[in-house]
């Protein structure tokens, strides 16, 4: 809140809110835009992209290049471009450092509360209002826990790339990536690339699952294109990849002077302080994921990442009424129909908030779910017949391989196995997984909620999106997770919750103003 309390509103009235200016933000926008609509993009980041096209801060982008990093720099400049030119015209607010925590359903449309960070440390409550309402929040990594997941060093695999695009910063010198997915290979490219030595990947997948997708393989020759670029880069580096075998532990060196005192009798909490990882176990897995008797493996390392693919980000769309459906990855995902309608009228989404299914896809989806809003808003700019089709077409072909991907990536159904009763779950709330398993034994807790009200797990700051996945597994395989209902998305002040309340204190002001959308030169390596 500001030092006034002000509460701002958009002067001029919008027709359409897009939240989340990633691939599929980026798109809808600017199909909207080019429609004749009036639009708000609004994103909690600093600059457009979002998490696939994250890059550095304006000042640092000389300094730290990491066009090498990305992929489809082409569609990530012709759409910036795009945004520009309505900007500049006035149709298009961007509001960029403004991090949206609720939205709420009204009458005539939707309103969405968003906090103003650009001019940290003020800060204000923004009130956007508009007929229409896409989300396009993207998914965060999935994570699953094994013992020592907690040590400084331990990341996830979008972590360690966040990083290396966000600044140019390797995590460490020594790094064993493991999980499942293609994710973890342009992840290991780009910390080879950068110096780092990448011990090995640990994939618990086997590659003859693809065997069973023909037809999505097929007719996707771009994305074994881009998987033989990773390879052939793996192999320049002589990184190897080990199928079938997972990251079941991570160990810490002690402290050089507790282990002294320890040594003179003056034990510790816990057998004594830990620092940064510096052993990883792997092992080999049967076909249920159970380690193998007699294949572990003790590897030096400072650095550990891992990725179990992708959680859908639900938390603006489950308060709205929004249904969900099946994703076949273990998770659930935004209902849409073929125009990425949900089952709220006037609400729409695109991306990773209907299933991981890479950026392509996202681009695709966020054009559509324009168009969508084009003709239910009645507006005069719709594009031509051909071109919908065309995108309607990708977005069959693209959720076609996410799902023969979800289905040849799965997780190792007998993962709980690696667990010791004192590993910790929830990172946040110190809950063990003995913890856990005795709230669900006698079928005391039937869900990761129910579990919540029995030891607090997801109740710390991260409100269950690193724990919620893995404790929903331990109780339950039969269902995929859906994450608890949030009316407050993101941390916000009480002094923003406050002014939510409140009547706007004369007449609107102008937002903020956003940055220059011009992205910095670079090379495009597709």
């Amino acid at each position: 809140m500001s030092e006034s309390g002000d509460l701002v509103e958009t002067s001029e009235p919008r027709d359409l809110v897009v939240v989340g200016a990633g691939p599929a933000g980026m798109a809808a926008a600017a199909t909207a835009l080019d429609g004749g609509l009036r639009v708000v993009l609004v994103d909690s980041g600093a600059a457009l992209g979002g998490q696939f096209w994250r890059h550095p801060p304006p000042l640092a982008q000389a300094a730290v290049p990491t066009a090498d990093l990305h992929h489809g720099l082409g569609v990530y400049r012709e759409l910036c471009a795009r945004l520009a030119a309505h900007e500049r015209t006035g149709r298009l607010a961007l509001l960029l450092n403004h991090p949206v925590w609720t939205t709420a359903r009204e009458d005539d449309g939707f309103t969405v509360h968003a906090v103003d960070r650009s001019r940290a440390p003020e800060e204000r409550t923004v009130v956007l209002r508009a007929p229409a309402l896409l989300v396009a929040t993207g998914a965060y990594d999935r994570q699953l826990p094994f013992p020592g997941w907690d040590l400084p060093g331990v990341l996830t695999a979008g972590g360690l790339q966040a990083l290396l695009k966000g600044g140019g910063a390797v995590a460490g010198r020594r790094v064993v990536l493991g999980g499942t997915g293609p994710f973890l290979l342009p992840v290991a490219a780009a910390l080879a690339a950068r110096g780092a030595e990448v011990v090995a990947v640990c994939e618990a997948a086997a590659p003859s699952a693809w065997l069973r997708h023909p037809a999505a393989l097929l007719r996707n020759p771009a994305k074994w294109a881009e998987a033989a670029r990773y390879a052939g880069t793996l192999a320049r580096h002589r990184i190897p990849v080990r199928t079938r075998t997972a990251i079941i532990g991570a160990e810490a060196e002690e402290e050089e002077g507790r282990a002294e005192g320890q040594a003179e009798g003056q034990s510790g909490v816990g057998g004594g302080a830990q620092g940064r990882v510096a052993f990883v176990r792997t092992a080999s897995l049967d076909a249920d994921g159970n380690p193998l008797p007699g294949t572990e493996r003790r590897i030096a390392a400072d650095t550990v990442g891992v990725g179990w693919g992708f959680v859908p980000q639900l938390d603006l769309l489950l308060p709205l009424g929004c249904d969900l459906a099946d994703a076949g990855d273990g998770t659930m995902a935004a209902a849409v129909d073929d125009g990425q309608r949900t089952t709220v009228p006037g609400l729409y989404t695109a991306g990773e908030t209907c299933g991981v299914g890479g950026a392509a896809l996202a681009v695709s989806e966020g054009r559509v779910a324009a168009v969508s809003v084009l003709a239910d808003l009645s507006a005069p700019g719709l594009p031509n017949a051909r071109r919908l089709a065309a995108e309607r077409r990708s977005v069959t072909r693209h959720r076609a391989f996410a799902r023969a991907m979800a289905r040849a990536h799965p997780l190792p159904p007998a993962w709980p196995a690696w667990l010791t009763d004192d590993t910790p779950v929830c990172r946040c709330e110190e809950v063990t997984a003995g913890a856990v398993r005795s709230a669900r034994a006698d079928d005391a807790a039937a869900d990761h909620r129910q579990v919540k009200q029995l030891t607090r797990a997801g109740m710390g700051w991260c409100q269950g999106r690193m724990c919620g996945p893995a404790v929903h597994c331990l109780v339950t395989r039969d269902q995929p997770y859906a994450p608890a209902e949030r009316l407050i998305a993101t941390p916000v002040t009480l002094g923003a919750l406050a002014d939510a309340d409140a009547s706007p204190p004369g007449p609107p002001l102008d937002p903020a103003p956003a940055p220059d959308l011009a992205p910095a030169p670079a090379s495009d390596p597709t």
